[in-house]
Order: C-alpha cells, then sequence, then structure tokens
C-alpha cells in the first residue's frame, strides 16, 4: 500500500495555533449554551464542576488529539491509520479518526443554520426591530425566523459563502490570518458587553448566581452535563484537535499549548455569563430560560436598556464571530481530506465540501419551519424525536460525540506506544505518567457513565 504524503502546512507560530484553537473551542457553546445550561443547573455548583472536568478530562483528551495529529501529520482518519500502524496495531482504529471528522461534519451541518439565526438577528437588532416590542413580539419575531425556509435558506448560504472564502484560502491566507484579527475583536465586544451589562445590570446578582455555590441544587444528572460540556466545549471528538495538531509544528510544547488554549476558551465561557447573567437578573429575566436566552429573553432586555440598538447588535456580532470560528475549524479536516485522497486543489475540495454541507443543512432548516418530510416520530431513552433535525442533534450529540471521546482516550492510552507518546510530548514524566492515567483510566470510565447516561441506559 502507498503511503499517503505528509500534510506540509503548518502554523506559522506557537500563537497562531492556540489563537486558532481558541477561535475553534470559543463557538455557540460557549456563548449560546454555557450560559443557559448554567442557568438550568444552579449556577455556581455547576460552574465549579464545570472547571473542575476541563482540568481532570477536557485538557487530557485535548493532549491526546494533538499528538495524534501531530504524529501522524494527516487527515483525521488517515492520521489515526498511520499512527496505528506506526504503533504495531490494527488499522482498524482508524475509525477514531474518521468518525470525528464525520461527526464534526454533521454537527456544523445544523451549526451553520444557527449562526444564521445570529447573522439575522444582527439585521434585526440594527434596524430596532426589538425596541418597544413585548415578550410575546419578541418571541414571534424568532418563531417567523425560524419557520420561513426561505429566510433561513439565505442566511444560511450567506454563511457558507463567507465560510468558503475564508477557508478556500489556505491555512495561512485564510484560518490563519483570519483568526488573528476575528477572535481579538470577538473578545473586545465580549468584555466591553461585560461592562456595560455591570454597569446597567445586576451585576452582584450574577456573581453571586456565577460563583457563590450552592450544592442543594445539584444534582446527579447536572454534574454529568457539566462533565460533557466541560469535554465538548474544548472542540474535542470533531476532528478539528486532530487536523489542527497535524498543522502545529515540532518544537511547539504540546502540553503547554494545551493549557493556553484551554484557559482562554474557559475565559471566554465565564465572560460570556458575566455578560449576560447580569443583564437576565437586572431585567428580571429567568435564568433557567434554556436555549431561548439569546434569541428570546436577551432581545426583551436590549429593546428597554438605554443604548440597547448598538448593544444588541454589538452582541450578535460577537456571536456570528463565535460561530463563525468554529465553522471554518470543522470544515479545515473534510477539506484537507478531499485534497489528500482525491488529489483535487484547495478550492475545488471547499467547494464541494460547502455544497454538501449545504444541502445537509436543509435538513435542519425545513424541520424548523415544520415541512412534513422532516417530521418524524421516534422514541428513544428519556425523549421523543419529532424531526430528523432531532435525529442529527441527538446522534451527534448523545451517541457519537461520546463515543468518539471514548475511542481517542483508548488509542492514546492503550494503542500508541509510550515511546510514540513521550517523544511528542516531551515532558516531565511525573507529567506524562499524570496524563497517561488521565486517558488510559479516568477518562475512558467518565465518558462511559457520560454516554450511558445521555442514552438513557444509566438512571442516577
Amino acid at each position: 500500500m502507498t503511503r499517503p504524503k505528509l500534510i506540509a502546512s503548518r502554523w506559522s507560530s506557537r500563537m497562531a495555533f492556540i489563537l486558532a484553537s481558541t477561535a475553534a473551542a470559543v463557538g455557540l457553546g460557549n456563548i449560546w449554551k454555557f450560559p443557559y445550561i448554567t442557568g438550568e443547573n444552579g449556577g455556581g455548583a455547576f460552574v465549579l464542576v464545570y472547571l473542575l472536568c476541563i482540568a481532570v478530562i477536557g485538557i487530557p483528551v485535548m493532549i491526546a488529539e494533538i499528538v495524534i495529529g501531530r504524529r501522524g501529520r494527516h487527515s483525521p482518519g488517515i492520521a489515526a491509520r498511520e499512527v496505528a500502524l506506526e504503533s504495531g496495531s490494527s488499522s482498524v482504529w482508524q475509525i477514531t479518526g474518521w468518525l470525528g471528522m464525520a461527526t464534526g461534519f454533521l454537527v456544523l451541518s445544523f451549526y451553520a443554520v444557527i449562526a444564521g439565526w445570529a447573522a439575522a438577528y444582527i439585521y434585526e437588532s440594527a434596524t430596532g426591530a426589538f425596541q418597544g416590542q413585548s415578550v410575546a413580539e419578541i418571541s414571534g419575531i424568532f418563531d417567523q425566523l425560524v419557520g420561513s425556509s426561505l429566510r433561513l435558506t439565505l442566511w444560511h448560504a450567506l454563511i457558507l459563502v463567507a465560510v468558503a472564502v475564508v477557508v478556500g484560502k489556505g491555512l495561512k491566507d485564510g484560518l490563519e490570518r483570519t483568526v488573528k484579527w476575528m477572535l481579538p475583536i470577538m473578545v473586545a465586544l465580549l468584555i466591553l458587553i461585560a461592562i456595560y451589562a455591570a454597569s446597567i445590570g445586576d451585576f452582584a446578582g450574577a456573581m453571586s448566581f456565577m460563583f457563590a455555590p450552592n450544592f442543594d441544587d445539584l444534582s446527579i444528572n447536572a454534574i454529568l452535563l457539566a462533565l460533557g460540556h466541560a469535554f465538548f466545549s474544548l472542540g474535542l471528538a470533531s476532528g478539528v484537535v486532530i487536523m489542527y495538531g497535524a498543522y502545529l509544528p515540532r518544537e511547539t510544547s504540546i502540553v503547554q499549548t494545551t493549557m493556553w488554549v484551554a484557559l482562554a476558551d474557559t475565559f471566554v465561557a465565564l465572560l460570556a455569563g458575566l455578560a449576560i447573567f447580569p443583564i437576565v437578573f437586572g431585567s428580571q429575566l429567568p435564568p433557567e430560560a434554556g436555549p431561548g436566552l439569546i434569541f428570546k429573553s436577551l432581545p426583551v432586555a436590549f429593546s428597554t436598556m438605554p443604548g440597547g440598538v448598538l448593544v444588541g447588535t454589538a452582541f450578535f456580532v460577537m456571536l456570528v464571530i463565535a460561530a463563525f470560528t468554529s465553522a471554518i475549524a470543522m470544515i479545515e479536516s473534510a477539506v484537507a481530506f478531499l485534497e489528500e485522497k482525491c488529489d483535487w486543489g484547495r478550492w475545488k475540495a471547499t467547494i464541494v465540501a460547502i455544497a454538501t454541507l449545504w444541502l445537509l443543512g436543509q435538513v435542519t432548516i425545513y424541520s424548523f419551519a415544520g415541512a412534513p418530510w422532516t417530521q418524524i416520530d421516534v422514541q428513544v431513552p428519556g425523549k421523543l424525536l419529532g424531526s430528523w433535525f432531532d435525529v442529527i442533534d441527538y446522534a451527534t450529540g448523545s451517541v457519537l460525540l461520546p463515543l468518539g471521546g471514548l475511542l481517542l482516550a483508548l488509542f492514546s492510552g492503550w494503542v500508541m506506544t509510550r515511546s510514540a507518546s513521550q517523544d511528542e510530548l516531551d515532558t516531565a514524566p511525573m507529567i506524562f505518567r499524570a496524563w497517561l492515567f488521565m486517558v488510559r483510566w479516568f477518562a475512558p470510565v467518565i465518558i462511559i457513565i457520560i454516554f450511558l447516561q445521555l442514552v438513557g441506559v444509566l438512571n442516577l
């Protein structure tokens, strides 16, 4: 069998990798999902468990993915195969990389649609559509948006065209150059919104809610949700980290770099909470409002606060940037694979990947619009799936991502040779042994518990 050529592209510096990886990790999960699941699960105690799990699960598994990517120097599936063969193991283990790449592509198929919601809200906020509107009227604006397949298709297409323009230019001229200015702008907007929220909202209430733990409000399910979100908020098991690791220069420290990415990602998640919850409490809105917190509850606050048009517009610009930088990361492994496998040029591979995503995105768009062909009735443990979007969301979040995380931990802990892992990490023996214990024993056990709970086999 002819071995594929190693990927030649490299990040220009360690800082470029940190910025790109942070931009990939900081997405809708941090700014849209983290605040509302914190609100639904008691606040401070949930945040504390989340931070703990970032440290003991997220960081070790992220290190493992970067090791696989840099050792393999290919797109995820081929990288995992090459590392397995080098270690004297079966090429069947390549499923570790293929599963992550496929999962990330499926997630992106609906992620880009939600990014389109945020883009549409930039227009709605900037034109003053929320000003003077009641709660029911603002809720109606959202319902009209997601109920219009034509409007969603247009916003979705706009997001994907922008993604194509960046990714088609390649690693340095496209991804790296884009995140170098987009990420600082996003963080600056988030900081400004947080400062504004603290000045006009209930900052003391937000701080107490987020950082004063009340363990009476922390259920077993909330703990498992914190574990799962900590693991997935770093973009793990989606092909992104392996792919970005393949571009990492040999002289860059994987352990130190991973720590910086995890710290930056966690900082943004907490900052998002400090930008949102003072407004929520100051406006007497429920913090447990669920997924509608961003698209229904916050616009109510923006409609009445001083400078609400400007603040609301800046918020949704920031949300689109966060979603966009994650989107360009999630599609990169598919584009790199098409370049390797089909020997296509960068632009051809990008256009084919984007066109496929656009078609898959129609499933989500028409599911929200209530098209009859998307409506189903499938019962899974603990919930009813009513549309094909629900199936994709459930399959990725509750099955494929946990399964991919488990395979990554097992692959790096048991399939890769110690010598290969030590060669890539090049760190102190004590740190290496701690990492190896985490990926061999601790992470797999926790991920299995999360997986069994999510699919309803385990009921704690």
